[in-house]
């Protein structure tokens, strides 16, 4: 899938390397200008390769942008310049890149109810960035398919790699969890209600027909909203922001 001759970069020293102007990076220790170098470089590619096509709207924009920062704002890692993009796409998807690159498809925007439930999965995938999961995921994949050499991973191809990474292959169970996990603390922290991320999941859990893209790729979405659910005290779970609908309804007006 990506790059089939690229273990010949293992018995080149990395000396060698750096002449050659092979610019090699050790993805698990980079550090935050680094990762969002590499987010905003595979959100280059994303656009160009035409894998992802951005919905132009600026009201839209600008509300996503502001429930992004009101969450990012609460998080652990809210010195990173987050980026949130609208995806144009019917598809209930939503993914995140290293340096906090978020896309959110328009068909993941329409099927939520109100704003907590968008937030809950925007939530969530600042959890993905806090806790560096695809800096994990691009180093074990990039040992999978023998691009790591001595010197670390070449620059062009951790790119190649992030973008494949970000629309075909999902995060481990564990990974998925622990971002739930950290995306209701999140949600909860910013003033949301944090039932709606146990409503949003159960739903998508419950949908029938195909199988929506954003659970397709993660764990059973009822069995994450029975784990959410048990996190929650029953006294405060619908209790916070972004339960009315009619209000959400005419935020995102522009995709009617």
């Amino acid at each position: 899938m990506i790059l089939g001759n690229a273990n010949i970069t293992q018995a080149i020293p990395w000396q060698e390397l750096i002449l050659r102007g092979i610019q090699v990076i050790q993805i698990s220790n980079i550090s935050d200008e680094q990762e969002v170098e590499f987010g905003s470089q595979i959100r280059q590619q994303l656009i160009s390769q035409r894998k992802v096509k951005l919905y132009q709207n600026r009201d839209l924009s600008n509300y996503i942008n502001q429930i992004g920062q009101r969450l990012v704002s609460v998080s652990s890692r809210s010195d990173l310049p987050y980026t949130f993009h609208v995806v144009n796409n019917p598809e209930i998807n939503a993914f995140a890149t290293m340096g906090g690159f978020i896309y959110l498809n328009t068909g993941l925007i329409k099927k939520a109810s109100n704003e907590a439930e968008l937030a809950s999965v925007m939530a969530h995938e600042i959890g993905h960035v806090v806790a560096r999961h695809s800096q994990k995921q691009m180093r074990q994949q990039a040992v999978t398919q023998g691009l790591l050499s001595a010197a670390g991973l070449d620059k062009t191809k951790a790119v190649q790699l992030g973008v494949a990474l970000a629309l075909d292959l999902p995060y481990s169970r564990k990974d998925e969890y622990e971002a739930d996990d950290l995306g209701l603390q999140i949600l909860y922290d910013a003033g949301y209600a944090p039932g709606a991320m146990v409503n949003f999941m159960a739903k998508l859990g419950q949908l029938g027909g195909k199988t929506p893209t954003l659970l397709s790729t993660h764990p059973n979405g009822g069995d994450r909203a029975v784990a959410l659910a048990q996190k929650i005290p029953r006294n405060i779970a619908f209790k916070g922001d972004g339960l009315n609908e009619q209000e959400y309804r005419y935020n995102i007006r522009a995709l009617r």
